[in-house]
């Protein structure tokens, strides 16, 4: 694992000198009135990028009340010059700003930098998507079923919202949100993750530059998230919060938005089965598993989480899964080639490294990896586990690393049975030939989301969610507009024709 090459370095210390670091309110980047920095990590060498402002509880009501201020001028916003700055903000992060967005999120987040372009591409691809469905808003008129009253059925935003990220996807995770609140006419409070605050906060200004009024974003970076979040869920002018995190986190959220009966998107814990039949491609299967387990390290809620393999292919797929995983190669996001960046922090990398020592006390067997190596970095080799026993902990709880433990099955109902014993239900994969098993187990699998002899599933024009315990709500899609605007009825005498 070596360092970064001198011109990237260079390149990366530009950078991080032109990117904003104070919290975002009316407009303006300025210091957080708590008078505290936030230290941005590179998680590949464990130094330190830059520093951010902290947000404390007067910054979310200031917050607030730019967002009371400006509501009611944006929501009355034509549809079309929202959806204008919508489709600046995607022209300037695929052509002006895509490279700084990638190396930033390398640089904070650790991902490969191929893998960081995606996400640009992807997180962008939500601006143009809702830019579209702004002008599509449509509401309804009929007469009642007994004649004596003509409904109109309107819609409009549900006003300011607060919209909480994760650390794993920090510019998709934002722009999934922030496009459909804005498409809709709402405004938005982003509270990005603690450790990823400074692609948040690009992704500020590039809206600022496409267009954004004053008063309809603000960006509050902070390390107390209770600090921010308590009193914008407390106040009564918010209207609504939508959450991608962990399921526990989200149930707190839910009850505390109870209290203000504010509208909820969830986009929780996942825990994804990749269901392997004997009929599968094997071929086709292995490249599918190494992507989807590997995709962001396998730090994503819709990764395959743990692989289902029916007896009669079972070795053979370990195998090559095993040797293909052994040869992804691990190193700095930032060099050349490299597919396995680090986890995100060595907090999250000492809990794996433990869930997986535990497995190998209780019987379990690596077939490739399953120790962490030396040197600095947040760094976890990928990992392949068989022979676990029944009921263990790593089959059960979500992994969120490279890891890939691996169970043999006999018969579809005990992949089923073995898919469906979760409180989780976000996503799945499935690999066969047999179609009508596809439709079978695709009306039974409790998941949200069904990726068929596919490793990709996200797709900015495909809903996005899950079932139990994995959230509330979709987004993308045409579904993804819907909980940013309310469904107001009209009633009116009717004409009388005749």
């Amino acid at each position: 694992m070596t360092a970064m090459t001198s011109m990237t370095e260079s390149r990366a210390t530009e950078l991080l000198n032109r990117i904003p670091t104070g919290v975002l309110i009316n407009g303006e980047f300025q210091d957080g009135s708590i008078g505290e920095r936030l230290d941005v990590l590179d998680p590949a060498t464990g130094r330190v990028l830059t520093t951010v402002s902290c947000a404390g509880p007067r910054d979310a009501a200031r917050a607030m009340d730019s967002a009371a201020a400006a509501q009611e001028r944006w929501g009355a916003t034509a549809p079309r010059e929202r959806s204008m700055i919508l489709h600046r903000a995607f022209e300037l992060m695929t052509t002006d700003y895509s490279e700084d967005l990638a190396l930033l999120m390398t640089l904070e987040m650790g991902k490969p930098l191929a893998q960081s372009r995606a996400e640009v591409a992807y997180g962008a691809e939500f601006l143009r998507w809702f830019a579209e469905e702004a002008v599509r808003v449509r509401g309804d008129v009929f007469r009642v079923p007994e004649g004596h009253l003509q409904a109109m059925v309107l819609r409009r935003a549900v006003g300011p919202c607060l919209l909480i990220t994760p650390w794993n996807f920090p510019l998709a995770m934002a722009t999934r949100k922030l496009g459909p609140a804005f498409a809709a006419g709402s405004i938005a409070i982003l509270k990005p993750s603690r450790e990823t605050p400074l692609t948040a906060l690009l992704a500020a200004r590039i809206l600022i530059e496409a267009g954004l009024p004053p008063g309809v974003l603000s960006v509050l970076p902070t390390r107390d998230s209770e600090a921010v979040t308590g009193p914008l869920l407390a106040d009564p002018r918010l209207r609504k919060v939508s959450f991608t995190g962990s399921t526990a986190v989200g149930k707190e959220l839910l009850r505390r938005s109870a209290d203000n009966v504010l509208r909820t998107s969830m986009e929780l814990g996942g825990h994804a089965a990749f269901i392997v039949f004997d009929d599968a491609d094997l071929d086709a299967a292995i490249g599918a598993a190494v992507t989807t387990k590997m995709r962001n390290m396998g730090q994503a809620c819709n990764a395959a989480n743990h692989f289902l393999v029916q007896e009669g292919v079972y070795e053979d797929f370990t195998r090559g899964l095993a040797a293909a995983m052994s040869a992804q190669r691990v190193g700095s996001g930032l060099e050349e080639g490299v597919q396995v960046g680090p986890l995100i922090s060595a907090r999250h990398r000492d809990a794996l490294a433990e869930m997986v020592e535990r497995a190998l006390d209780s019987g379990a067997r690596a077939l490739c990896g399953g120790a962490i190596p030396r040197g600095a970095g947040c760094f976890y080799p990928p990992t392949v586990l068989v022979d676990m026993p029944a009921g263990s902990e790593i089959m059960r709880r979500e992994i969120f690393g490279p890891v890939a433990p691996v169970l043999p099955f006999s018969t579809e109902e005990e992949a089923l049975a073995l898919a469906n014993d979760d409180e989780v239900g976000l996503s799945g994969y499935l690999h066969t030939r047999d179609m009508a098993r596809v439709m079978r187990m695709a009306e039974r699998l409790e998941v949200g989301m069904l990726g068929v002899n596919s490793a990709t599933i996200s797709n900015v024009g495909a809903p996005f969610g899950g079932l139990k315990h994995s959230g509330l709500g979709r987004e993308g899609g045409k579904e993804g507009i819907e909980d940013y605007l309310e469904t107001v009825y009209v009633g009116m005498p009717a004409p009388q024709l005749g």
